[in-house]
């Protein structure tokens, strides 16, 4: 078998034990497996086995090589991850089916723009920068339930749930349990929480999907 598919395999796996042994149903984690740097070549293997919810970090990148990809595997839901430039709006709109990075008025204000214009509403998550890093993307903690709302009823923006990317240096568990605390407060029931290194640790605190993509594609 493919080494990338092995990989895969376990990585459902390991998900599944997660997601029971937290006393989860099964089936209610989702992954998204990020394939950003790599090619469709490394990418097709994934898709013909099955798997259809991938992540991408640039949009300039996942224009590169989804629509070609879509053209055979039309029912794929792409993910944008990475932080989104304003001017990028028109783009991520029209090729990404959630957008998990919005993160400020003005990226809310150009979102809302598109989305008019296209009558195409990508599902959207706000992501919390839950370590106040200064050179990370998301908002504050304290700034999130309000900007949530300011989503909803200035820029008419549907919020599906939250996302974090916990700073390397710390245990994870604090911050998922901060994002979780969060989206109760704005009554979101989407997280979109861990990664490669910490995703099992994400299930008992909720997490609705995982991003996962070196335990599946190998290193970059």
């Amino acid at each position: 078998m493919n080494q990338t598919l092995e990989r895969l395999l376990d990585v459902r796996r390991r998900i599944a034990t997660a997601a029971a042994e937290a006393g989860r149903p099964a089936g209610s984690v989702g992954l998204v497996a990020v394939s950003k740097t790599f090619d469709a070549d490394a990418i097709r293997p994934v898709l013909e086995e099955g798997h259809r919810i991938f992540g991408e970090n640039r949009v300039q990148e996942a224009q590169g090589k989804w629509p070609a990809l879509r053209g055979k595997f039309p029912d794929i839901e792409l993910h944008l991850i990475g932080p989104l430039q304003s001017n990028k709006a028109k783009d991520a709109v029209a090729l990404f089916d959630v957008i998990e990075t919005v993160d400020r008025d003005k990226i809310a204000v150009e979102l809302a723009k598109e989305i008019g214009k296209k009558g195409k509403a990508p599902r959207l998550y706000v992501q919390v920068n839950t370590g106040l890093e200064e050179q990370k993307a998301g908002i504050g903690p304290r700034e999130t339930a309000a900007f949530v709302e300011r989503c909803r009823t200035v820029h008419g923006l549907a919020i599906e749930g939250l996302m974090c990317i916990p700073p390397f240096e710390d245990y994870p568990g604090p911050h998922f349990a901060l994002l979780q605390k969060l989206a109760g407060e704005c009554g979101l029931e989407k997280l979109s929480m861990g990664m490669s290194g910490d995703f099992e640790k994400a299930i008992p605190f909720g997490a609705t999907s995982v991003r996962v993509g070196s335990a599946i594609f190998g290193s970059r």
